[in-house]
């Protein structure tokens, strides 16, 4: 998962958290705040029915208007009612015909009580106050009773809540698309240095040239630092290897030299110089190895492998072959071009002592790897030679020239990148050697 996805992922999570949290606070203060305002009302409405009240022998009287238009219109939604303390509802308001109201509470003198009922899946609020009213011969025990359904309170939470959540989803969406686009103006610098380290593993830079903030400044200076280090290394090592080849070649030659001037020396101290003489060029060769690295150079397999044949054409010139090469224009290889052409080379070479009339040559790309394979139509090799082939110093055949180490040096480069090398009999009847790096 991607830094810039796990940022978004987390911040997306943390942000409705926030919103489902808010919406809750929100949603819960609106109805508080909503109940309240229907308490006072019905508080409010309960103290004016009370003020217009008139009790005459027993009888309640009210205005004919009653105070609010509501309560005189049937099913209004406001209902008022009166009892006594038997329960016995003296009066109520015209509004209540035909609807079937919860049944009220009796409460005691001074009392007051809000109520949440339902009948036939119907909510109703109530308000009810009791009393004691005095009048000239008697005092009366009455509750006063303000109801209200909630078709109108739940209507005006819905819509709330539609609005609300209809609200904090705009914002949450605007706060995710800027979020983003924050974050990807915020890492392009990251995204660069992965364009950069790409291009550094292609080959096509060396190191990381831009400059960037100082969060990451100090890790592009190091990356830079460790690829520098590399190839200061390697070219240490090479450098070491190859003086130290040189050093011992120049002796050697002095030492040969005297040894043939004189006919009576040992022969068996001749071939140990000139198996010295093979290690040191094989040492020579093994120092100018780069093998597989990370700032290698994407190579042209096609062009080296046409560059290559043309030069084996001009020393093996007295030689009549034939050449099948197949190979895309534009197969690439990422490693050292002297590597490369060093393989391909001894390889070739090989085919052209051996080949009677025929050299077929595949490149191909298997995978993410380089598959090479050169084909002869020659003697072949005898599974038993295989081994002994590719140690230094040692030739299918004394009588052909050369000093033994081509195929060890291919093994070298196979082994410098992590290839294999792979040695058959081809369908011809002589030899395949594949190369897979």
């Amino acid at each position: 998962m991607s830094l810039n996805l796990r940022i978004i992922l987390s911040a997306t999570t943390v942000l409705i958290i926030f919103i489902t949290l808010t919406a809750a606070a929100l949603n819960r203060a609106f109805v508080e705040s909503t109940e309240s305002a229907l308490r006072d009302n019905l508080t409010s409405q309960l103290y004016a029915l009370l003020a217009a009240a008139e009790i005459v022998d027993n009888e309640i009287l009210m205005p004919s208007n009653e105070l609010d238009a509501l309560l005189g219109l049937p099913s209004s939604g406001v209902y008022a009612t009166i009892t006594k303390q038997t329960g016995q509802v003296l009066w109520q308001s015209s509004s209540a015909l035909g609807t079937i109201l919860p049944p009220v509470e009796v409460l005691q003198s001074g009392n007051k009580r809000f109520n949440k009922r339902s009948v036939d899946t119907q909510n109703y609020y109530s308000f009810s106050y009791g009393i004691n009213w005095i009048t000239d011969s008697s005092t009366l025990a009455l509750t006063f009773t303000i109801t209200t359904d909630l078709v109108s309170f739940n209507k005006q939470i819905t819509e709330y809540r539609t609005t609300l959540w209809g609200g904090l989803l705009a914002m949450a969406f605007l706060l995710v698309i800027s979020q983003a686009a924050i974050l990807r103006w915020g890492l392009t610098p990251l995204r660069q240095v992965g364009i950069e380290l790409s291009n550094i593993e292609h080959g096509r830079q060396q190191q990381i040239d831009q400059h960037y903030p100082q969060e990451i400044e100090q890790f592009t200076n190091n990356i830079n630092k460790l690829l520098q280090q590399e190839r200061d290394q390697k070219t240490r090592y090479r450098n070491a290897l190859g003086d130290l080849a040189h050093s011992l070649k120049t002796p050697l030659a002095v030492i040969q030299s005297g040894l043939n001037s004189n006919s009576e020396t040992d022969a068996s101290a001749q071939e140990q110089i000139t198996r010295m003489n093979s290690i040191v060029e094989y040492q020579l060769q093994r120092a100018a190895t780069a093998g597989t690295s990370s700032s290698a150079a994407s190579l042209n397999v096609k062009a080296i492998i046409d560059r290559m044949l043309e030069s084996l054409k001009k020393v093996y010139r007295d030689k009549i072959i034939t050449l099948n090469i197949e190979a895309d224009e534009n197969l690439s290889f990422k490693g050292d071009e002297g590597d490369l052409m060093e393989l391909l080379g001894n390889l070739f070479d090989n085919a052209y002592k051996w080949a009677n009339t025929q050299i077929t040559v595949i490149a191909e790309k298997k995978g993410k790897k380089l598959s090479l394979r050169v084909i002869d139509d020659g003697p072949g090799m005898k599974p038993e030679q295989v081994e002994t082939l590719l140690q230094r110093g040692k030739r299918a055949d004394q009588n052909i020239a050369g000093h033994g180490i081509g195929l060890s040096i291919v093994g070298n480069i196979v082994d410098a990148y992590q290839g294999e090398l792979f040695i058959r009999e081809s369908a011809s009847g002589g030899a395949e050697i594949e190369i897979i790096l």
